[in-house]
């Protein structure tokens, strides 16, 4: 149920059901896009501004962050990333909910991360309503190229996600996974 004296800004992070026409979120997401095209027209030759532009538009980094272009997320100031990050190029975070990075996570080219889900029900989809919900994902994950993280997904610790797999489900730690939907393939010794 929808609490009718929160913001449609409150409602999407608390999960609820919200409109993305907001004036407020539209005015959020047109103020980091212009971030977002300043990043991705930046030359690969400027490292130290590609890292400036990434601190402006995340929520929060570690020191070391690399994210190639193109690159494309909703707000980015949902979005928390640790230490020595790595996204290749394609990626995209549609952060209506918080995405949270843990350190030492790499993601393969075009990996994509979906927070915003829609009403199945087509009458409610059809209007435009949304819901978000958060995805976390653990220490030393290493998520391989065109993988699909669904809303409200987490992972444990030293997690590899095979190419091409659609995560629709959260996984602990130590594990390969793969599939659509993905599922686990194999453990992981940690200690090696």
């Amino acid at each position: 149920m929808s609490d009718t004296h929160l913001s449609e800004y409150e409602k999407m992070l608390a999960g609820q059901l919200y409109w993305p026409t907001d004036p407020e979120l539209v005015a959020l997401r047109l103020k980091q896009m212009m971030i977002l095209e300043e990043l991705n027209r930046t030359s690969v030759s400027q490292p130290d501004l590609r890292t400036k532009l990434l601190k402006q538009l995340f929520g929060s980094t570690g020191e070391k962050l690399v994210v190639e272009s193109p690159f494309r997320c909703d707000y980015g100031t949902h979005i928390h990333v640790g230490e020595n990050f790595y996204a290749n190029a394609g990626c995209v975070i549609l952060d209506c909910a918080e995405v949270r990075i843990g350190n030492n996570v790499m993601f393969g080219p075009q990996v994509n991360i979906y927070t915003p889900g829609h009403p199945l029900e087509p009458g409610a989809r059809i209007s435009g309503i949304e819901f978000a919900k958060t995805i976390t994902i653990g220490d030393n994950c290493w998520i391989g190229g065109m993988a699909i993280l669904n809303p409200g997904v987490t992972l444990g610790k030293n997690v590899v996600v095979a190419s091409g797999a659609v995560v629709t489900k959260s996984f602990g730690d130590n594990v390969v996974i793969g599939g659509n939907p993905a599922r686990i393939m194999k453990e992981i010794n940690p200690d090696i």
